[in-house]
């Protein structure tokens, strides 16, 4: 199921526009500010209901409207879908909701729909992943995860459910209004959830590791990079975890919350065994950040046979010629792909037949080339 259409009403800088994708490569030309990063954004935004730059959602709103709307149409040969996202305000201006649809039918998560692709985005902004606390790198691995493997994306919402039971338990007892005997129930449950958790990363990190170290060398990355998964718990069984709750008790208790747990793992970007979110420029974190996307799209190509679509948003300007072609190379292999540029001549093969091109200016979205 490819992107073949996507529709924009009130999105960012766009009060209408229209943008058809490539069957392979898109690419989106035209001067700073003009808008290119905005329908990536929009792209992103109609597959997931979710923005990959922001969490507050009424920056999408085209200023002066009152609701943005994004429209992809998908297709699989004759077969076509249509989803949907709308956000803003309702008439009275009470409150800000959001609207998602699959084929003109509500429902509550687009991430749930049958077939919707998988997508992948390169963007400054993400620099976060590498650069951020260890709180956002837990939250792209779970995603990797439940992207790989559907069905065992429920294990971290039922560790997430038994830690916050835990957490409430804490604190009564804390307030004196609950014994700390009930805590065995409790911390058995969340011992069974937590070694779930961690050996599902630990599974998913081990399957990236090499996809990630070959497309850091091809890249250029300095040094030999490499994944790390640092999970907080060393238990071997459910009753070593419970003695690591024991011995922390009275910490938790003093908190009113659990410290130890995958709750507190951390997933670690390496350069000759240092982490380059602290000894790393920013160049080389970029390089990493574009080579653990690209292994991403590997594993989910071979695990799932489906290549999610892969968003780049200003990455070849900081690549040389070499790496420019490998790049170009890797996103050939197959699956859609739409990279956002100042000037053309920094995409190798853009100006082939069979690449769609869009000319992008201010408000405006110009078919310049369709794919055959």
């Amino acid at each position: 199921m490819r992107i073949v259409r996507v529709r924009l009403r009130d999105f960012r800088t766009y009060a209408r526009a229209e943008a058809h994708l490539g069957t392979g490569l898109t690419v989106l030309h035209g001067p700073n500010g003009a808008g290119k990063s905005n329908l990536l954004e929009a792209i992103y935004f109609g597959c997931t209901a979710r923005s990959p730059r922001t969490r507050n959602e009424r920056e999408l709103v085209r200023f002066g409207a009152q609701a943005a709307r994004v429209v992809v149409t998908l297709a699989d040969g004759a077969q076509e879908r249509e989803l949907s996202v709308g956000f803003g305000s309702l008439e009275d201006g009470s409150r800000a909701t959001k609207r998602m649809a699959a084929d003109g039918a509500a429902v509550e998560r687009l991430l749930d729909v049958p077939d919707r692709p998988l997508m992948s985005v390169f963007m400054p902004d993400r620099l976060e992943l590498l650069k951020g606390p260890p709180t956002v790198r837990r939250a792209h691995l779970d995603q990797f995860v439940a992207a790989v493997w559907p069905a065992r994306a429920q294990t971290r919402l039922e560790y997430t459910r038994v830690l916050a039971q835990r957490n409430a338990l804490l604190c009564r007892i804390r307030a004196g209004h609950a014994s700390q005997a009930t805590l065995a129930t409790w911390d058995r449950e969340l011992a069974a959830k937590a070694l779930a958790l961690r050996d599902l990363r630990s599974e998913a990190v081990a399957s990236l590791a090499a996809p990630f170290a070959e497309r850091s060398a091809q890249l250029g990355c300095s040094g030999e990079v490499t994944l790390e998964y640092r999970p907080r718990s060393q238990a071997a069984d459910e009753e070593e975890f419970i003695r690591e709750l024991q011995q922390r008790l009275p910490r938790d208790l003093e908190r009113g919350f659990s410290g130890h747990g995958p709750h507190r793992d951390e997933l670690a970007i390496l350069r000759d065994g240092r982490e380059l979110r602290v000894y790393g420029s920013q160049g080389e974190q970029r390089l990493a950040l574009l080579a653990l996307l690209l292994g991403e799209r590997a594993v989910l190509a071979a695990e799932r046979r489906r290549t999610p679509v892969m968003l780049l948003d200003d990455v070849m300007s900081e690549l040389d010629a070499e790496r420019r072609e490998l790049l170009a190379r890797e996103l050939s292999l197959g699956g859609q792909s739409v990279i956002a540029t100042t000037d053309l001549g920094h995409v190798p093969g853009a100006s082939d037949a069979g690449v769609a091109r869009l000319r992008v200016s201010p408000g405006a979205i110009l078919q310049e080339a369709m794919a055959a």
